[in-house]
């Protein structure tokens, strides 16, 4: 799948590279050659959004999980309801998690940080995390499979997480205020 993954972005660089290099830096691009890039750059994104997809359910079957998938990508499996108050935007949460990679390398942990607090719509942290939250209530637990696009992106973290991760958040809302 890496391979995979290295050859298109790799072949996107080298068309982009050679795009721009022959062309005369005077000359604007034309609508046609605008539209055209576009599309490809759609359809490679669909495609690697796809893979993810794909990984995240052949994850979920290995653990004999059923998943419930959101339109965004997030996929979850929640374990405990919790009783206490939903959460919603505009709430400061309070969570104890796990992060780690779908092979069970554990990136970050509160165990060893200490609980995460952030206020829910407010950035700061995973884009699928909030989303993540606003599933919950007080007290609940739950697992949640984030594409990259809803974790750390191209990029990764530049830290324990690599690029185009897919990340498992195993999360328990402890409190909102």
């Amino acid at each position: 799948m890496r391979n995979w993954l290295f050859i298109i972005i790799s072949f996107i660089s080298v068309y982009t590279i050679i795009s721009v290099s022959c062309k005369n830096t005077s000359k604007e691009k034309t609508k046609e050659e605008i539209a055209s890039e576009a599309e490809m750059l759609i359809n490679v994104n669909k495609y690697l959004v796809s893979k993810d997809a794909d990984i995240i359910r052949a994850y979920a079957k290995r653990r004999g999980w059923t998943i419930t998938t959101t339109k965004t990508g997030l996929a979850y499996v929640i374990i405990n309801e919790g009783f206490g108050k939903a959460a919603q935007t505009g709430k400061t949460a309070v969570i104890k998690y796990n992060v780690s990679m779908l092979d069970g390398t554990v990136c970050y942990s509160s165990d060893s940080l200490e609980p995460k607090t952030f206020r829910i719509g407010k950035g700061g942290v995973e884009s699928g995390l909030e989303e993540a939250i606003l599933l919950m209530h007080e007290g609940g637990k739950g697992f949640f499979i984030m594409p990259p696009h809803l974790a750390h992106g191209l990029m990764g973290d530049q830290n324990k997480i690599p690029a185009r991760a897919t990340i498992l958040y195993e999360v328990e809302l402890v409190k909102l205020y």
